[in-house]
């Protein structure tokens, strides 16, 4: 049984030296827990209800929760993660970088099948598979929104991909000619304008550094030393896919269960839209003895929220979230709190409210007006130090509302230096933030008045109206909007800032509203791709969907911002000293909150739950899609209470 310490799980995948070795194990024990008192039971059927269908089940293009909460129990990586954070062989058996971590070679498990829905046997898995998922994630025709873990890193892919994304946009280029008055290519923007389109050098997909040496040994050439590479390939684009079904099934590709084949633990047996979601084992699968779920049972239903807690109680279903506004009452019922409990905190998520600087809302909301705000340094000042994260927490843990407080973009205790046990977080300026809070009501105040007379000068109107909308399938969210209305106006005064708390489908939430600018101010979050801080700066990179820094025009604004870029860039190249790695990627960060770009609010938490699986014996890790896999996990004859959960929680965290 592996009880190896997660610290030294991530100093691994992170630690910062060339003399690395090789890696892998043999195939684990199941490690298990005595968190409960309650017996295991022989049931294997794990029921559960859901109220938004998935957008995608293609895991090359998708990054979002809800989709990957499925797929990363369909198709395996090639590493995996124990319950403590310690990195295991999967799909591949071993890994080994060269001397200076610029290649990785990989050697296959050999006999692992690709099955389809009914679980019949298509093809085995071969290094070939991963060779065809990069492709395909670095074609930009494909639009994957994971290409952020390939770009930048691996050989070849940013290329190849800005190639691609040039052969694109020539299909509905209209010709012109340039200033010279020579022909020219232009594509033409939503508002009519032109835009020259520059060409791009050819560059073949044989030039992605992604190579199968033969059947069983894949290599992966990078853009320069990356220790902590082998983190990486736990995440959804780095998973297998089957060539010849890839370009059978084409753009419809991961639509359905019948346009995916399986490799992982389970296979989607039914999925049938806005009905059921059925997830069976994996009869083929390579190591069956570690699941122990048979059948994994999603029943849709839009009032969800409102009804599982019944359901649960009933018998019909095994897991049921606890409403925040029904939980003080359930807590008062002796029965009902002994199989209540918190989520464990999640350190791979960060929660931060962003700031718009391409306002792309309707015209009610005033855009122009808070283009000129938000691009004032002061202003946003006054609402990082005006926005008290207790009582907004509150409206989901009234318990224990500042357990899943966050103080810096990249959360505590994410990455530490192996060499000397340091956290991330010591480092730079951050120490300053993560002994405080920043929550200062009179700082709030000083810059309030320092905002109001710049903006009015800037021709800028009060009060300034601050566009907040919300997923309205969340309670929660709604009622969080609803105490920092309250609190920031109370504070601030509505004659300065007007926070407008509005409802939004949850269909296609993401696509229509962050990914859109559709918002002046509003709660992000992310998930880490890698063990390093450098994910962490992917949301504010230019093209990314968070906050349009990049697109602002006002000339402070970005001079702030290319110095950020000029600090993240100064600490991507240090690759052989975690110290100065560390020390270079804090300072990015400290400035990146010193001029108000971003507000952190808590890690990920799930809130309370009535729930029969065993959390603590499942997969883990701070990055990827390890927590979200159903396998080494068992059932319980009932849910955990709080009690129960923290001496499980203590024991669990004193095995890392």
């Amino acid at each position: 049984m592996k009880r190896r310490n997660r610290m030294f799980a991530l100093a691994l995948c992170a630690a910062m030296t060339l003399s690395l070795v090789a890696c892998g194990g043999d195939p684990k024990e199941s490690p298990r827990l005595d968190n409960s008192d309650a017996p295991v039971t022989e049931k294997t059927v794990y029921r559960t209800l859901y109220d938004a269908e998935v957008d995608t089940l293609n895991y090359l293009i998708t990054s979002t929760s809800k989709n990957t909460a499925i797929t990363y129990n369909l198709v395996d990586c090639l590493v995996e993660y124990d319950a403590y954070g310690a990195v295991e062989p999967a799909l591949a058996l071993s890994w080994e970088p060269n001397a200076d971590a610029t290649v990785w070679t990989f050697r296959l498990r050999q006999g692992v099948k690709w099955v389809d829905k009914e679980g019949k046997e298509v093809a085995e898995v071969t290094a070939a598979d991963f060779v065809t998922s990069a492709r395909y994630v670095c074609d930009a025709r494909n639009a994957s929104n994971n290409i952020s873990t390939y770009r930048g890193t691996v050989a070849g892919a940013r290329e190849y991909y800005n190639y691609t994304a040039y052969l694109l946009a020539l299909e509905t280029a209209v010709d012109g000619t340039d200033e010279n008055g020579n022909p020219a290519k232009f594509t033409v923007k939503e508002d009519g304008s032109r835009e020259l389109l520059e060409s791009v050098a050819e560059v073949k997909v044989e030039d992605i550094g992604v190579k199968a040496l033969d059947a069983y040994t894949l290599e992966y050439t990078l853009t320069g030393p990356t220790p902590y590479f082998v983190s990486m390939v736990s995440f959804g684009s780095y998973m297998p896919t089957y060539e010849p079904f890839l370009t059978e099934k084409g753009d419809k590709f991961g639509t359905d269960n019948e346009t995916l084949l399986y490799c992982g633990p389970f296979i989607l047996s039914s999925f049938k839209h806005q009905q059921e979601r059925v997830l069976t084992k994996n009869p083929s699968y390579w190591e069956p003895e570690q699941v122990f779920i048979d059948e994994i049972r999603q029943t849709y239903n839009a009032e969800a929220n409102s009804i599982s807690v019944s359901m649960y109680q009933n018998g019909q279903i095994d897991q049921a979230d606890i409403p925040a506004d029904l939980l003080n009452a359930m807590m008062g019922d002796s029965a009902l709190a002994a199989e209540i409990h918190p989520s464990r905190p999640n350190t791979s998520y960060s929660y931060w409210f962003l700031f718009n600087f391409d306002a792309n809302f309707d015209a009610e909301y005033q855009p122009e007006n808070w283009t000129k705000a938000v691009n004032n340094e002061n202003f946003r000042l006054s609402l990082v130090h005006a926005l008290n994260r207790v009582p907004a927490l509150s409206t989901s843990d009234p318990y224990n509302p500042t357990g899943n407080i966050n103080n810096t973009v990249t959360p505590a205790t994410f990455a530490v230096n192996s060499e000397n046990g340091k956290d991330y977080t010591e480092y730079g300026g951050l120490p300053a933030y993560i002994s405080g809070d920043t929550f200062d009501s009179a700082k709030a105040l000083e810059y309030k008045e320092k905002a109001k007379t710049e903006l009015a000068a800037a021709g800028a109107t009060f009060p300034i109206i601050v566009y907040m909308p919300y997923n309205s399938s969340s309670t929660s969210w709604a009622n969080e909007c609803q105490v920092l209305e309250q609190q920031m106006e109370g504070l601030l005064g509505a004659d300065y800032i007007d926070i407008k708390v509005v409802a939004v489908s949850s269909e296609n939430f993401l696509r229509d509203v962050r990914r859109s600018g559709k918002y002046a101010l509003m709660k992000c979050n992310w998930g880490a791709d890698y063990a390093d801080p450098e994910t962490w700066t992917d949301p504010f990179t230019e093209g990314s969907t968070y906050s349009f820094i990049f697109e602002s025009t006002d000339p402070a604004t970005q001079a702030l911002y290319q110095e950020y870029l000029d600090l993240v860039n100064a600490a991507k190249a240090i690759t052989t000293d975690t110290d100065a790695r560390y020390e270079a990627f804090a300072k990015a960060e400290t400035f990146l909150l010193d001029h108000g770009f971003a507000i952190p609010y808590s890690t990920n938490a799930s809130g309370y739950s009535m729930s029969k699986l065993n959390t603590f014996e499942g997969q883990y890790a701070p990055f990827g899609g390890a927590s979200q896999r159903y396998k080494d996990q068992h059932l319980l004859d009932k849910s955990m209470g709080i009690d129960e959960f923290n001496v499980a929680y203590e024991q669990w965290k004193s095995q890392n």
